[in-house]
């Protein structure tokens, strides 16, 4: 989530950082030096969840493989973690623990660029457009349709759909 937009979706973790529906999606929202907050237990409370399982003497990594990939519990564990038993762990720590858990916060590096871009944003404004025809308001005749136009949907076909929309709208128009 990032201030109030949040997506419920898949996070793909690579050896570049994160990527994946959820990442895709916040993307469109987000600008540089803007923190993003992961909730990596979304179905859990996480408090909830390491108070049960307090006393437990399995180290935090394994407790997490039981809801992540294990390579990505472990070096999320020694990152953001004393990877230790769970029972060494403090009130204050698993309070702490749990707030990282529902709500990582990262602030990203930047992205791949345009060259692996999905979506792009920016372009030719809706306001000097008619929104019938696509034509361009000071110049008749001059269209514009797709992603050239300042309009960016989410993923899931739609901006496939802006694209052929305006395509067709241009299209009857000409």
């Amino acid at each position: 989530s990032l201030d109030k937009t949040s997506f419920r979706e898949n996070i793909l973790v690579t050896h570049k950082g994160l990527s994946g529906p959820a990442i895709l999606q916040i993307s469109s929202y987000w600008q540089a030096e803007e923190s993003v907050a992961v909730n990596l237990l979304p179905d859990t409370d996480a408090l909830a969840w390491l108070t049960a399982e307090r006393t437990s003497q399995k180290e935090l990594k394994t407790l997490l493989a039981h809801h992540w990939p294990q390579r990505f519990a472990q070096a999320w564990a020694v990152a953001y973690a004393s990877n230790k038993p769970l029972n060494q762990y403090s009130n204050k720590e698993l309070n702490t623990l749990a707030a990282q858990l529902n709500a990582w916060q990262l602030t990203p590096d930047g992205t791949e660029g345009f060259r692996k871009a999905e979506v792009t944003a920016g372009g030719v404004s809706t306001d000097e457009l008619s929104s019938k025809t696509m034509e361009a308001r000071r110049v008749p005749g001059l269209y514009f349709i797709g992603e050239v136009v300042d309009v960016t949907g989410w993923l899931g076909g739609y901006n496939f759909q802006w694209a052929w929309a305006s395509g067709h709208a241009a299209g009857m128009n000409l």
